[in-house]
């Protein structure tokens, strides 16, 4: 990340678990969260950096802190994914896209992954049912990412 040096650094992340607004929020993707360094724009219109620790990830709801204290708020972006839903069979459709080493995300009843036709015609011939969404993408941490 060159250039950056008159941009503010963002160097900490820290999990909010009461959701507390901050003055100013920055709004990703899930690929973007997953990257350490980079240059984001924030709702108000102001360019930062982002310079955590390497193989941090950020989720959703995080709080991003600048190395003057000042506080602002993660969003997930929304983004095109795939719903498996009404699988009969949803422990070994969920296998199945694992062993593809695919994020992602669990709830009570689905799975969701980034939307991908090769991984939906797989699904269906599992005999899963696929709703196609635009919503925030927040797949499981893996097994060896701690959650803070």
């Amino acid at each position: 990340m060159s250039g950056g040096a008159n941009l503010e650094r963002f160097v900490e992340r820290v999990h909010d678990h009461k959701r507390t607004p901050c003055a100013d929020a920055v709004t990703l993707c899930y690929a973007q969260r997953e990257k350490a360094r980079q240059r984001a724009v924030l709702a108000s219109g102001e360019e930062i950096a982002i310079v955590l620790p390497r193989g941090a990830v950020m989720r959703g709801g995080d709080t991003l802190i600048s190395r003057s204290g000042r506080r602002i708020s993660v969003l997930a972006a929304a983004e095109a994914v795939s719903t498996v839903v009404a699988a009969s069979d949803l422990v070994r459709i969920a296998y199945h896209l694992g062993n593809r080493h695919v994020a992602l995300q669990v709830g009570d009843g689905w799975v969701r992954y980034l939307r991908d036709r090769v991984l939906d015609e797989m699904v269906r011939g599992l005999g899963g049912d696929i709703v196609h969404e635009s919503v925030a993408f927040e797949p499981e941490a893996g097994a060896y990412e701690h959650r803070h």
